[in-house]
């Protein structure tokens, strides 16, 4: 018998990996992406003192008629950016989550850069 490895195993062994490496401070938050089939998910996170700083996802009534397409994504990300310069928050470090950079995660980061955070 055939076995094949989840991909969602995968994914969270790259993003354990990735973990080791990217961190977030109070200054400088790690945008962290959460990709479901239906939805998209951002937060802010400040790994220091292990808070979330800011959140926005397509769960939200204002992207009801999007689902978790691309268009949701770059408006979660704009939305994201939004409220991050309502705390001061501009520098970011990105946290694709094991997912590889395209697609829905591509756009959400797009969108993130539109709405005014660098990384």
């Amino acid at each position: 018998m055939i076995t094949k490895k989840s991909n969602n195993i995968s994914r969270k062994r790259r993003h354990r990996r990735v973990r080791g490496k990217v961190s977030g401070t109070a200054a400088r938050p790690r945008l962290n992406v959460f990709r479901s089939l239906q939805n998209i998910y951002a937060q802010l996170i400040d790994d220091a003192s292990g808070t979330t700083l800011a959140a926005a996802s397509s769960v939200e009534k204002e992207f009801a008629a999007y689902g978790g397409n691309k268009e949701a994504a770059r408006k979660v990300g704009k939305a994201l950016a939004g409220r991050a310069a309502e705390k001061g928050i501009t520098d970011v470090v990105f946290d694709r989550g094991g997912y590889i950079y395209h697609g829905r995660v591509l756009e959400l980061a797009e969108g993130a850069r539109e709405g005014g955070l660098k990384f």
